[in-house]
């Protein structure tokens, strides 16, 4: 069974706040006590209320004043380095939160690109595409070829290797070229294919801002790819 969620809201009943707070009391001294014991760190509580006369401490007013003074022995910059307040720890928790769902934001963008891609290779058309999402996809693209290009790269180097260990010989620039191509060299002819060129430059005008442009990832675009499921 599922515990209640509390309501974060000053409760008005005098009885059910008296018997909230003797409750929590309990608890707040057992966490600071077990927080202490497992981390072996000095710690004190001080706690003010209306039904007391005097404050509740822990874990003895020695204990406190002990914890007290070593805190005012530390420069004023060390006292404050850590220290918030209800507001100012509610603007950390949002600032956080802010980043948290920028970065989703972004991830799913890429995804949802990404799978544009893909399903415009099976034959699915562009044309419900605007000029963002076209940008977007002629970005992804680009980070793709480039990802394969390094690894054509890197497998004609291993197979050069390899072949310089079995004793073959090697044809440079400037060389004959062999009848048969190593199959990693055929990628300029599938980019100059004109469904590809057609694919990656489609008929609007569209400017790329390089390789350090990034993806808005939604920023700019509230509209879903594909919309009606066209």
């Amino acid at each position: 069974m599922t515990r209640k969620k509390v309501n974060l809201a000053y409760i008005t009943n005098d009885s059910a706040r008296k018997a909230t707070f003797k409750k929590r009391k309990k608890g707040l001294m057992k966490k600071v006590s077990e927080l202490s014991i497992l981390c072996g760190i000095d710690a004190c509580v001080i706690l003010y209320s209306p039904y007391d006369s005097q404050p509740d401490v822990w874990p003895s007013p020695l204990g406190v004043q002990l914890v007290v003074a070593h805190f005012k022995k530390m420069p004023e910059i060390e006292q404050s380095k850590k220290m918030v307040n209800q507001e100012s720890f509610l603007r950390q928790r949002i600032a956080k939160g802010n980043e948290q769902l920028k970065k989703q934001g972004k991830d799913n963008r890429e995804k949802e690109v990404t799978q544009v891609m893909f399903q415009s290779l099976t034959g699915k058309g562009l044309q419900t595409l605007n000029i963002i999402d076209l940008n977007d996809l002629g970005w992804m693209i680009d980070q793709n070829l480039k990802e394969i290009n390094k690894r054509i790269e890197s497998l004609n180097k291993e197979a050069q290797s390899l072949a310089a260990a079995a004793g073959q010989p090697i044809i440079k620039n400037g060389g004959k070229v062999p009848e048969k191509k190593l199959a990693f060299d055929t990628m300029d002819a599938i980019q100059g294919q004109q469904w590809f060129v057609d694919l990656v430059n489609p008929n609007e005008q569209m400017g790329f801002a390089g390789d350090d442009m990034m993806l808005p990832f939604g920023d700019a675009n509230q509209n879903a790819i594909w919309p009606n499921g066209s």
